[in-house]
């Protein structure tokens, strides 16, 4: 096939792609708008997401045949999605490792997921979907930047992140003399771990990707924050930012400190009232 590509032929494919990530995302975001069921090919709503994968810029025309994402080859990945749910009694369709990873992350980010079908259905609208090459430079300070947030077809996340910020940060810390605690409780993995936790933490974006939209970083709107609190801040919304985590950790602390010394002097009290009066 590869050499009568190279003589100029134009070769259609026998068989078509398999599906990519953020084709499936949007196929489960369908099936949970379904109560977790899938649908069949009649369904209007199959049609609609037939016609929008056709216009995804991520499998070439020449790989794709004349059923590429028809409303049969939707209908039936609705039903390979829905027969992994958890609440499923029957036997699963066959489907494939990326359907019940895609799933899973519906079941435990479902706002987040939803939100990412809904960036891409935008960028499909908008012709804005595509890769690029983020430019490298040696540049350490807060006000280095790097672009990131545009939507990409083959990542596993709803907008692109840019690896190279996280070790910037990093780098960027350390030559200032800082450590790599988390910004929220302090947690430092070196210290508590020692070399398995030398130079490991997690860096998260203050102001979410999905709200920012595609733009540049700079590292100062970056954070080092601890796995724990990295969690905390994703877990619900609104996001705290941590410096508003911190002041929530140390709030509960001090309520806990607060009790803990009222439940003292009360156990104190009831103690003094027990012994006879010349020995208080």
């Amino acid at each position: 096939m590869a050499w009568l590509k190279r003589m100029g032929f134009q070769v259609k494919a026998i068989k078509n792609p398999d599906w990519a990530r953020d084709e499936i995302i949007l196929a489960c975001h369908l099936v949970m708008e379904n109560s977790w069921k899938g649908l069949d090919a009649q369904d209007s709503r199959v049609a609609e997401l037939s016609t929008l994968l056709q216009l995804l810029p991520i499998h070439p025309e020449a790989e794709r045949n004349e059923k590429f994402r028809n409303s049969n080859g939707v209908a039936r990945k609705t039903f390979d999605i829905a027969t992994r749910h958890p609440g499923y009694q029957g036997k699963p369709t066959n489907g494939g490792v990326l359907d019940v990873a895609v799933l899973h992350d519906f079941l435990s980010r479902p706002e987040e997921m939803a939100e990412a079908a809904r960036l891409i259905r935008q960028g499909i609208a908008r012709g804005e979907l595509q890769a690029f090459v983020p430019p490298e430079d040696e540049d350490f300070s807060d006000d280095y930047s790097a672009p990131e947030g545009r939507l990409l077809m083959r990542r596993h996340r709803a907008r692109e992140r840019n690896k190279a910020l996280r070790k910037k940060k990093v780098t960027s810390v350390l030559q200032r003399g800082g450590q790599l605690a988390c910004e929220a409780c302090g947690f430092n993995f070196e210290r508590v771990y020692g070399d398995r936790g030398a130079g490991y933490i997690e860096c998260h974006h203050v102001l979410p990707l999905h709200v920012a939209g595609e733009g540049r970083t700079k590292l100062s709107d970056l954070a080092l924050i601890c796995a724990n609190c990295h969690r905390m801040i994703h877990r619900r919304a609104p996001w705290p930012t941590p410096a508003e985590l911190g002041a929530t950790i140390e709030e509960h602390q001090a309520s806990l400190h607060t009790e803990s010394t009222a439940t003292a002097r009360q156990f104190n009290r009831i103690s003094e009232d027990s012994l006879p009066e010349d020995r208080r």
